[in-house]
């Protein structure tokens, strides 16, 4: 076991890596369909880490770990943040998580009083609990000594434990298994027109007429198909090649238009081609569809987008992103033409741009430099939770002149999937030797009085959620994972509801509540304290 012990301490990375693999086998074995995921990585780090004391690599990496993972989480979902923000839903989940962390530190202040914690234990307790990082760095500026570093050690790995533990039997007692959403795939119908009231129409005022989430991409007359301009007029018999990700909406489309007549189109090419291309040319990544032109002479419109394992309906407004397969209708023989414009590079599809990720991150690290004056407090500097709403704001706005702040949906989830597992495992191994000495030193009544603080933080932010402000529980989990803030959270959160809610939700809450964190402690510590 010396040998052992020996050659972890001696190859920090060797460990680093070795507390991935088994973190990952362990967290694949499934509990009546329930898994720990990447969070059982933490706790293999705080296993190796108790055995292995001097085994942890340099706290630098856990850090650049946890900012892939914020600044992917950022630029991916900033559009549903900032529009999550100015809705009802977002109000009400950021009111549900105030009042939870708001709770929680209260339940830590009345440790002091009622069991004699002191104040810089109760508050590190806290930070732990809700696995603040910058809330700890806060406490420490201010009342200084070990206290709450102690604190913080004990409750941090309850921080992350309970919160999945707690999800899982809510999951449980509100018998909700989310199942996740059916893909979005386009579905098209050939459907003759033979309603008089769409007869004599332009066809911008056909489409006006339309529901919403139902497009059409060409028009089939006296034998020929076609590319509808603006001055179209629609005749009786007129073939409309609809399209749509819901099959009601089509049937719909069908009852009110006239009726089917399949075959019509699609078989006949000598107008109008079908291709396929990767969006990858900087030409059009990062531009709305509004935006794109099309060379001169050239028969080309966008039939389709899909991203992911998605569907879009090509709406004026959508952005194309690196990794889109984009459906065209194109004039005969311009095929080179449209892939030239497009790029259609798989290869250029997962490559990333090193600098948009660079000024970005360095931009977020910047602002969180910034000290923010608060009255009767100090100065505050919010860290790597700025990093997040630089991330997020990018994200909204996608692209800056030459600048594309997005990235290919692959390339991200790879990408801040594994800063991830790359901050659990190094703050378990960091984490491990001080967690199994400050156990042994106090008991367990430090667990309980985490325990008692993380209780009240999940339980008040869920009961708000679910009964004050009656949100879904996919929206309920992220708002959770976001009151709490560990990663490994909102990775379980994904597993029991695997929908874009969690991750939404988790976007929306860990910035604020992070601010909300640090300004409790400090005025806690100022004013109680000082």
């Amino acid at each position: 076991m010396d040998a052992l012990r020996t050659l972890l301490e001696s190859q920090p990375l060797l460990t680093l890596f070795l507390t991935v693999a088994l973190g990952y086998v362990i967290g694949e074995c499934s509990i009546k369909g329930v898994a720990l995921g990447s969070g059982a990585v933490l706790f293999v780090g705080l296993a190796i880490g108790g055995f292995a004391p001097k085994s942890a690599p340099p706290a630098l990496l856990g850090t650049l770990g946890l900012l892939l993972f914020l600044y992917g989480i950022g630029v991916q979902y900033g559009t549903q943040f900032f529009a999550g923000l100015s809705s009802a839903e977002g109000l009400k989940a950021n009111a549900a998580a105030f009042v939870g962390v708001t709770g929680a530190g209260f339940v830590s202040l009345a440790l002091g009083p009622l069991f004699g914690v002191r104040l810089d234990q109760a508050l590190g307790l806290y930070a732990g609990a809700g696995t603040s990082t910058a809330s700890l760095q806060a406490v420490l500026a201010v009342l200084k000594g070990e206290g709450a570093a102690v604190g913080y050690s004990v409750a941090y790995p309850f921080g992350v434990a309970g919160p999945i533990l707690f999800l899982y039997l809510l999951s449980v007692a509100l018998a909700r298994k989310i199942e996740a959403p059916p893909a979005h795939i386009m579905e098209t119908a050939e459907i003759a027109l033979r309603n008089q009231a769409f007869v004599g129409l332009t066809f911008p005022e056909l489409k006006a007429r339309l529901p919403a989430g139902l497009g059409v991409a060409a028009v089939r007359r006296a034998h020929h198909n076609q590319l509808p301009a603006d001055d179209f007029v629609m005749q009786t018999d007129d073939v409309l090649l609809a399209t749509s990700t819901d099959k009601d909406e089509l049937r719909k489309a069908t009852e009110l238009l006239g009726e089917l007549h399949p075959g019509r189109m699609t078989r006949f090419r000598e107008d109008l081609d079908y291709l396929r291309v990767f969006a990858s040319s900087r030409v059009v990544v990062g531009h709305a569809l509004r935006d794109i032109r099309f060379p001169d002479g050239m028969v080309c419109s966008i039939a389709h987008v899909r991203r992911g394992d998605a569907d879009m309906l090509p709406s004026p407004e959508l952005i194309l992103e690196f990794g889109d397969r984009v459906g065209l209708l194109i004039g005969p023989g311009q095929r080179d033409a449209a892939r030239k414009l497009f790029g259609d590079s798989i290869k250029g599809t997962a490559e990333l741009s090193y600098i948009s990720i660079g000024v970005g991150a360095a931009l977020g690290l910047l602002v969180g430099l910034i000290p923010l004056p608060i009255p009767g407090v100090g100065k505050l500097s919010l860290g790597l939770a700025a990093l997040l709403l630089v991330a997020l704001y990018l994200g909204k706005i996608r692209r800056t002149s030459g600048l594309v702040w997005t990235m290919p949906l692959s390339a991200n989830l790879v990408l801040r999937n594994f800063g991830l597992t790359v901050f659990l495992a190094q703050v378990g191994l960091s984490s491990g030797p001080k967690f199994f000495a400050t156990i042994g030193l106090t008991g367990i009544s430090f667990l309980l009085y985490g325990a008692a603080i993380l209780i009240a933080l999940v339980c008040i932010t869920a009961a708000c959620c679910l009964w004050l402000f009656r949100l879904p529980f996919d929206a309920t989990v992220g708002v959770i994972s976001g009151a709490t803030g560990n990663p490994a959270i909102l990775a379980f959160a994904n597993r029991i509801a695997p929908t874009d809610r969690p991750d939404v939700g988790y976007a929306m809450i860990f910035p604020s509540m992070t601010i909300v964190k640090i300004l409790f402690v400090e005025i806690a510590a100022v004013v109680i304290g000082g």
